[in-house]
């Protein structure tokens, strides 16, 4: 016992000082322990989080492309039928071209001045219907992919919140079925509400830019190209910036109590339909849409004035009396309203790199209800 409290009063120092070292080696370590747990959490919670958003980004690029399909396959074939149809309807070539045709079979049917009066009508009728069809066909094909873009948006947060995978995103009402069919249905309004006022402002700006060029004026490719633009040009500067978009969609929609920005609040009386509406015009009143409309314009005018050439055969870059263009010009509107999936200009319009920015974008930016 003694040895022991010997050992213990000239060792003591020692023990105290192993033991310390023992313990505070015992205290780094399960310190250590600890914080290499919460980083290897941290790290499989950093982990999942990836796979959730790789997760929802596949997702969301699927739904993407299949609103696209739905967009090309359904809506806008069925609006662009419409669209044929009212216009050759309202924009009708025949009775002219059947009294012309009548008149040179049968020369005293018809005076020298009636057959100037005629020619005069089908020079206007023809370029009315020709920058018409060039400019429906840009709008509604765009339009659709504006609708369907929205829509689909809206579509996918309901669908991602159910699935428990929306945390990062805004939450929003899902849209019932009742009023996307009447969203949707809105494609048709070009036709079935805007034809007339778009007519007569077309028509307007045709007279306009062709009241100066006379039957025998020389048309080459280049006349003929400046011609178009003109009168898209005349057509799309008429009234206030943006006012064309009345022919596309309804104006009683309450776009002046909404909005469809994230700073201002959204009356909780409104319907889904009024609020997609709402964003709608939004888009179409957008500088970046103005700007898409314009590069548009030109590149179909571009394959139209094309293809008019070879049909020509080469004729037309020397140039031709506007009397013997002006058949072309009324054959090739057909060309310019056929259903999508032969539309050679809707092709055109689709392939553009900055449609396709603008619409990936607006899929991944547009603001939920």
């Amino acid at each position: 016992m003694l040895s022991v409290r010997d050992f213990w009063r000239r060792h003591r120092r020692k023990l105290y000082l192993t033991a310390g070292v023992f313990g505070g080696g015992y205290f780094l370590y399960k310190l250590y322990d600890t914080h290499r747990q919460r980083l290897h959490a941290l790290e499989r919670e950093l982990q999942l989080q990836r796979e959730s958003e790789e997760l929802i980004k596949a997702q969301i690029q699927a739904h993407f492309e299949n609103i696209q399909r739905i967009s090309d396959t359904i809506t806008l074939p069925h609006a662009m039928h419409n669209l044929s149809c009212r216009i050759a309807q309202e924009l009708d070539l025949s009775h002219l071209l059947e009294r012309l045709i009548q008149g040179k079979g049968q020369p005293t049917t018809l005076t020298q001045s009636e057959k100037l009066d005629l020619w005069g009508k089908l020079k206007i009728l023809s370029f009315t219907r020709m920058a018409l069809s060039i400019w429906a066909t840009i709008l509604l094909s765009l339009y659709t992919k504006v609708q369907v873009n929205i829509l689909g948006r809206h579509l996918y947060i309901d669908t991602a919140r159910n699935l428990g995978i929306s945390n990062s995103m805004e939450s929003g009402d899902v849209v019932d079925r009742e009023d996307q069919q009447k969203f949707l249905g809105t494609a048709d309004f070009l036709s079935q509400h805007g034809m007339p006022a778009l007519i007569s402002d077309m028509e307007a700006a045709t007279k306009e830019v062709i009241k100066g060029k006379q039957l025998s004026s020389l048309f080459n490719n280049t006349t003929l190209h400046e011609t178009i633009m003109q009168i898209l040009d005349t057509f799309m500067s008429m009234g206030s910036p943006h006012s064309w978009i009345k022919y596309m969609m309804p104006e009683d929609v309450r776009s002046h109590s909404i909005t469809a920005g994230n700073d201002e609040t959204v009356p909780y009386d409104v319907t889904e339909f009024e609020q997609l509406m709402v964003e709608v015009r939004a888009v179409l009143s957008s500088a970046e849409f103005g700007s898409i409309v314009e590069i548009a314009l030109k590149v179909v005018v571009d394959k139209l004035v094309e293809l008019m050439g070879a049909k020509f055969g080469g004729n037309l870059t020397t140039g031709l009396p506007l009397a013997r263009v002006l058949p072309q010009v009324a054959q090739m509107c057909p060309f310019l309203l056929e259903e999508p999936s032969k539309n050679q200009f809707i092709q055109v319009i689709k392939n553009m790199q900055e449609v396709e920015l603008f619409f990936t974008l607006l899929y991944a930016n547009m603001p939920s209800a």
